[in-house]
């Protein structure tokens, strides 16, 4: 397994230091998963220009938070699952209800919230390939064309924030173990 750093402003290359910073102004603390991106500066810069505009989006902080645990559990992403969890409960007040049946794969009680969740789900498992008919689902629950382009935006920026904790096996954060998770498929795929 290859092991990758998880950086301080200390030890960040150079280039990567003032968005470290400018991440600690903005939590009090360094998510581990962006301290693994500082390794590469474009890859910690990338991640956090995704980031911003899915937070510019017209989607409910609520929203947005589901969205990206949706995306998260689908891709068994045991860090951004937690950290997730965390920031939709104490940031976007979401209902906790809403969260652990995101989380579970479950229905949530709030028909439109449930039309997004599933939604998102549906493009990840396939891939982005869904039907007219799941597009249409989408739209007809008062969702825009806009928010449909910008829940893509939600699945791009968590794929890659996924696929780097699948690479990186990225250590929970003190502030997100509180919503540990462990993901359904703990062992890589062999290809032989």
């Amino acid at each position: 397994m290859t092991s990758f750093t998880v950086h301080t402003l200390q030890t960040a290359p150079a280039a990567s230091r003032p968005l470290l910073e400018s991440i600690q102004k903005t939590f009090g603390f360094i998510p581990n998963l962006f301290a693994v991106f500082a390794e590469s500066p474009a890859a910690l810069q990338g991640a956090l220009a995704m980031s911003t505009a899915f937070a510019k989006s017209t989607l409910s902080p609520a929203e947005q938070q589901l969205a990206a645990l949706a995306v998260s559990v689908a891709n068994d992403c045991p860090f951004c699952v937690a950290a997730h969890s965390t920031i939709a409960k104490h940031l976007a007040k979401a209902d906790p209800e809403w969260v652990a049946a995101t989380r579970a794969g479950a229905a949530l009680a709030d028909a439109k919230l449930d039309v997004l969740v599933s939604f998102v789900r549906q493009l990840v498992e396939q891939r982005g390939f869904v039907a007219d008919a799941q597009v249409a689902r989408f739209l007809d629950a008062g969702y825009t064309k806009a928010q449909l382009l910008e829940v893509l935006l939600g699945v791009g920026m968590k794929t890659f924030n996924n696929y780097t904790d699948h690479l990186a096996h990225v250590p929970l954060n003190e502030q997100f173990e509180g919503e540990a998770w462990t993901a359904t498929r703990q062992q890589p795929l062999e290809h032989v």
